[in-house]
């Protein structure tokens, strides 16, 4: 099974400029934890809930503060070509829940792991990327 078969494919995202309020604000809306970030269409990083909480509340940035300065920026993404299973190695690999589907840098799709789970060829993979991305971390010691 291909990728676009299970990928949403109407995707809002954010630009540089956009602040941790709007960034909120629309992860609201969306009920979604994770917002790409675009200019021009071309997809140059992503920005979660967690980063808005860990990279933004917790260091003292309030809700006008640009998301520039909290946006993960080396973004691992798939392609159109790729198969269900691939995308499920892929995030298995990378310990990630979403991924980012990419055409010439242009971001056309996301699938998640609810995706891959509800996709009858890929239950397997979806259980054992699951499996992986959720174990737990070791303590530091």
């Amino acid at each position: 099974m291909n990728i676009t078969e299970i990928m949403t494919s109407d995707i809002e995202s954010c630009n540089l400029k956009s602040s941790c309020g709007e960034v909120a604000t629309m992860m609201k809306k969306l009920d979604v934890g994770i917002i790409p970030i675009c200019e021009d269409d071309k997809l140059i990083g992503l920005i979660t809930d967690r980063d808005l909480v860990v990279n933004g509340l917790a260091n003292n940035l309030n809700a006008n503060t640009q998301i520039s300065e909290m946006i993960t920026k080396d973004v691992i993404s798939g392609t159109k070509q790729m198969s269900v299973e691939q995308a499920a190695e892929i995030m298995s690999q990378y310990q990630i829940r979403r991924l980012p589907i990419v055409e010439d840098g242009k971001l056309i799709g996301m699938v998640s792991l609810g995706d891959l789970a509800v996709s009858n060829a890929s239950n397997k993979k979806a259980g054992k990327a699951l499996e992986d991305i959720s174990v737990p971390a070791e303590p530091n010691k």
